[in-house]
């Protein structure tokens, strides 16, 4: 079981923090992201664009399922992968901790010509509608909310530690 599962909206810093937070506590680090590519040999965009949004979020939730079951150390999900019924049932009982960001930094961090598929028309109007309709999913399955806004992820990660009383192995 993971010790910790990061979740959050693009540009919450998942991937950056989880590094951070795995190297603090002596444990692997994983990204569910990156976990669909390699099994599908190609970006989240090229498969989006290939195959579709159905075959991307198939792909993800075996990724995900996966990953809890073996992953030991920090693991990080994709921003959508909160939205399969099934992942979330699967996260029941695992210490998730939600990365919660602003619009504005959000936009800053993941950028307005950003490759992320889902926000490839108007990145920010598309950035402010999936946060607002995922906003009460990541906040429902966490045990544990993190503003991120204004704090760099060395100290994001170290709030996680402290809060959730986690030490180095």
């Amino acid at each position: 079981m993971p010790v910790v599962v990061l979740i959050g909206p693009p540009g919450s810093g998942k991937s950056t923090t989880g590094e951070l937070l795995a190297e603090r506590l002596g444990v692997a680090f994983r990204d569910t992201d990156a976990d669909v590519e390699q099994v599908a040999g190609k970006p989240i965009g090229e498969i989006f664009f290939d195959d579709g949004e159905e075959a991307f979020r198939a792909l993800e939730a075996a990724a995900v399922e996966k990953a809890l079951a073996e992953h030991e150390g920090v693991l990080s999900l994709g921003g959508g992968s909160i939205l399969d019924a099934a992942t979330r049932d699967l996260l029941a009982g695992h210490t998730v901790v939600y990365l919660k960001v602003g619009l504005d930094q959000a936009v800053k961090r993941v950028g307005l010509a950003s490759a992320r598929p889902l926000l490839v028309l108007n990145p920010r109007s598309q950035l402010r509608k999936l946060m607002e309709e995922r906003r009460p999913l990541y906040e429902g399955l966490a045990v544990l909310t993190v503003p991120t806004d204004d704090l760099e992820p060395g100290e994001v990660a170290d709030q996680i530690r402290a809060e959730l009383k986690l030490e180095s192995e």
